[in-house]
């Protein structure tokens, strides 16, 4: 079922992919919601989405997240869709770089901790609507990792596996847990230089929508199909690879 008048919150929504979501979305009849920790980013953003609802947010501190889901509660209680999208990675040499613990931590927060902290915080208001929806982006790389992100990988694995079981716990409610893996998508995050493999976010988000409307649960988009085929078949092949990119 194809989403539409919903009200769907995307955090990280103010660039990149997740302000593609938003726009695409809005463009469904969608009232959308989108967080960031940066309010400069989330007021341009609103500058081109004058539908879209911001609220500042840092999602890796919780006492900010159980403010963000009350406000919801308050003031969009017909809340049904929740699109973990928010990220960070940073490329690093573990044993070398002195604050690797530090980013460790941070990535873990974000990438990790946060979708499961707002799940738990919405799933009672999401529940009590009508198609309802729970998103969580990932990667390809929860099949092969790409050794520049150790800790990106190693947090985006831990939320694959644990959509997995989320949607296992929840097979019998009213509600669908899906699962978005991208791979290369020209977005800010290569900093001006994507990969030759990387699609447009405009196509990375179509994609995923149509999906979505075929009622798909784990959804490889683009090259994430042929990554999953290699890493079933031929895993070391598929680690050199991607890691060629």
């Amino acid at each position: 079922m194809e989403i539409l008048n919903s009200t769907i919150v995307i955090t990280g929504g103010s660039s990149g992919l997740g302000l593609e979501m938003c726009r695409q979305l809005i463009k469904k009849g969608n009232k959308i919601i989108t967080c960031s920790r940066s309010l400069e980013k989330l007021q341009n953003a609103k500058k081109e989405l004058p539908e879209l609802i911001i609220y500042k947010c840092d999602i890796s501190q919780e006492s900010e997240c159980e403010g963000f889901a009350e406000w919801l509660r308050i003031n969009h209680a017909d809340l049904n869709v929740l699109v973990n999208n928010a990220a960070i990675a940073n490329k690093i040499d573990f044993v070398n770089d002195l604050s690797s613990l530090e980013k460790m931590t941070q990535e873990f927060l974000i990438n990790f901790h946060a979708p499961i902290h707002l799940i738990k915080l919405l799933y009672p208001l999401l529940i009590q609507n009508q198609n309802s929806r729970i998103v969580n982006i990932t990667t390809g790389l929860v099949y092969v990792p790409r050794v520049i992100y150790p800790f990106y990988n190693a947090s985006k694995v831990a939320l694959h596996f644990f959509t997995q079981v989320l949607r296992s716990q929840l097979k019998e409610e009213k509600i669908k847990i899906i699962e978005v893996l991208f791979l290369a998508v020209d977005t800010p995050w290569h900093e001006g230089n994507p990969p030759k493999i990387a699609i447009t976010a405009e196509k990375a988000i179509s994609e995923m929508l149509e999906a979505i409307s075929k009622n798909k649960t784990e959804i490889r988009i683009a090259k994430v199909k042929l990554l999953y085929l290699l890493y079933r078949i031929a895993p070391s092949f598929a680690l050199k690879k991607i890691n060629s990119l």
